[in-house]
């Protein structure tokens, strides 16, 4: 019993020495008092989401090419219209000046059409010329008109392919993801980039189905990014009328303006309100840490006691009180600090 230590003290004289100065009591004397209230404040429930860009574009490649330029990486801000990417354009080229020589030669043939087809109607006014002939210089004139329309059109369609070969971008916003280098090869409909535009940011979150009553499209409300330890007030712009079978919760969307920092992918909270509860507060001032305990001091007749409480949420000056105290009681303000206080 002796090895196991069942003659030795449980308690020290240090931690004795606690907890009576934690009982004991001292006048009050001209220590200055204060009521413990109750308040009203209105209760909040949150729900998580993600941050993520109102405007997002992807760009993608309409062409199988060769990559010759990157002009921008990530992170990079750009503007609408930039060029971004540049693919291998020599064998576009070509075609679109193929194009415009087979334009070129059709163009000559339809004004060859047209000056042979003017003499004829003008021999024809003279009974000069036979119908038969009056209609083919018509046939011949139509179907040289036809060429060149035909000839134009592959001579724009050229021009249009060729602009693919030029990568812009689609709106002013920032790069978040390059997936391209020069040297790759690229083909049709495959992402070369990500972009979106900072400036409209938006939380999506999922809601459960008892809470979606309390909110409607249009309201204004808070988020919470716990990253930033900060607050945005903003807009519900869309609830999503249809519940996920796994979670039955329901996609809610907020936008507003966001502080700097907020980037797409960031974590947060949409805070709904409820109804009022009340809550027993005091002034954040009259409480203190003394070792693992928070404690205050209360008036017990003319004498102040220290009692341990037991805190929950901080309403600016204000602390609640969750355990510990009773409204109507009074506590001490400006009480001595042992290890500093909150």
């Amino acid at each position: 019993m002796w090895l196991g230590g069942a003659f030795h003290r449980k308690i020290d004289d240090a931690a004795r020495h606690h907890e009576t100065s934690i009982t004991v009591g001292r006048p009050v004397g001209s220590t200055p008092l204060i009521d413990v209230l109750k308040i009203r404040v209105p209760r909040i429930e949150s729900s998580v989401g993600t941050i993520r860009a109102v405007h997002e574009s992807s760009v993608a490649s309409k062409l199988l090419a060769r990559v010759i330029e990157v002009d921008v990486t990530a992170g990079q801000r750009v503007v609408e219209d930039q060029v971004l990417v540049r693919l291998d354009e020599k064998d576009l080229l070509a075609r679109l000046e193929q194009a415009q020589a087979k334009a070129s030669g059709s163009r000559a043939v339809r004004d060859q059409a047209v000056i042979e087809h003017d003499r004829i109607r003008g021999l024809v006014a003279q009974e000069a010329a036979s119908p038969i002939e009056w209609d083919r210089v018509q046939t011949a004139l139509k179907s040289a008109e036809a060429e060149l329309v035909h000839a134009e059109q592959a001579t724009a369609e050229a021009m249009t392919v060729l602009a693919y070969a030029t990568i812009r971008s689609p709106i002013t916003g920032i790069v978040v993801d390059k997936r391209v280098e020069e040297g790759d090869m690229v083909t049709p409909g495959k992402v070369l980039l990500t972009l979106y535009d900072p400036t409209r940011m938006q939380l999506v979150a999922s809601v459960r189905e008892s809470l979606t009553r309390r909110i409607a499209v249009g309201q204004s409300i808070y988020v919470q990014v716990d990253a930033l330890n900060k607050q945005c007030k903003g807009l519900v712009s869309e609830i999503v009328p249809e519940a996920e079978s796994a979670s039955r919760t329901f996609s809610v969307k907020v936008t507003g303006p966001c502080p700097p920092g907020i980037y797409t992918g960031m974590f947060g909270r949409l805070l709904i309100p409820l109804d009022d509860e009340e809550v027993i507060v005091v002034p954040r001032s009259v409480v203190r840490r003394i070792g693992q305990l928070t404690i205050v001091d209360v008036a017990d007749g003319e004498v102040l006691r220290r009692r341990a409480v037991q805190l929950g949420r901080t309403f600016e000056e204000k602390v609640e009180v969750l355990s510990g105290l009773r409204v109507g009681e009074r506590v001490a303000i400006g009480m001595t600090s042992i290890e500093g206080g909150l």
